[in-house]
């Protein structure tokens, strides 16, 4: 079964190894944003012959080719989720790297308010909260 991925590949005119199929189907069915040894680990469970140097060129690919985004989430490690279909940001547990995506009006139309303010046409954003749970009292 081709993944959803893949078939984003495939109308980029991307030639589709064996590996690459592999790694876009880790991705497409990610729910949560891997880093390069994440993805090689599952990977390797679907072929024990892919290598890491592989998962890292085939993100780089992934991410010239505009089908998948790295983030930087300041744990140093860059992390891939696929494009979405959707905008949404990210609010990241600093203590436990779990990413949290959300989409929020009010956010939306401010940051658009403030760059018409600023004489700007908001046309793209990336927004990134960091914080730490709040414990229940």
């Amino acid at each position: 079964m081709t993944s959803p991925l893949e078939k984003l590949c495939a109308e980029r005119g991307m030639r589709m190894t064996e590996q690459r199929r592999v790694i876009a189907k880790v991705l497409s069915e990610a729910s949560d944003h891997p880093d390069a040894e994440v993805l090689y680990r599952r990977a390797s469970r679907l072929d024990p012959n892919i290598s890491l140097a592989t998962i890292y060129r085939t993100v780089r690919l992934f991410e010239e080719a505009g089908v998948i985004e790295k983030h930087d989430f300041g744990d140093g490690r860059s992390r891939f989720e696929t494009v979405p279909d959707d905008h949404h940001d990210h609010l990241i547990n600093v203590k436990t790297g779990e990413v949290i995506e959300f989409v929020d009006d009010e956010i939306e139309e401010l940051q658009k308010a403030i760059a018409k303010r600023l004489g700007y046409e908001l046309v793209d954003h990336r927004l990134e909260l960091y914080g730490i749970k709040l414990s229940k009292k």
